[in-house]
């Protein structure tokens, strides 16, 4: 199973902007991966897909227009660009990723059991 790791979490100001990356310990072109975030009290929800080839994405509504997800070095890492960040976007982001081969283009996958591996999480506060 492949292991993941966040990074680029951490504070910011009502309207600044955060880049977290997801570094996966082997390939994961082929597959669907998936930004999800959990604030406190709340269940985890998902945020932003892409597709294996990167030519599908999904957002939820909350973030439609400020996040963008993107597939860096083709390879094993995913990253979310976060603009216009606003104080509910406070929470913790976790990187997942679906099994081998799994995808995402011709069907939205924003459950949490449609993903197998998942990172530990990194914090992401913003203040108004």
């Amino acid at each position: 199973q492949v292991r993941l790791e966040e990074s680029g979490g951490g504070s910011v100001q009502a309207g600044g902007s955060l880049r977290l990356s997801c570094t996966a310990s082997f390939s994961i072109s082929s597959t669907c991966l998936a930004w999800f975030r959990q604030a406190p009290g709340k269940q985890r929800d998902v945020v932003a897909t892409i597709s294996s080839g990167g030519g599908k994405t999904f957002y939820a509504d909350s973030v439609k227009g400020r996040f963008a997800i993107s597939r860096v070095n083709n390879d094993n890492m995913v990253a979310l660009q976060m603009n216009s960040l606003k104080p509910e976007d406070t929470a913790i982001y976790y990187c997942a990723s679906m099994n081998k081969g799994d995808d995402c283009y011709y069907r939205d996958r924003l459950s949490e059991s449609d993903y197998k591996s998942w990172g530990q999480g990194t914090q992401v506060t913003v203040s108004s």
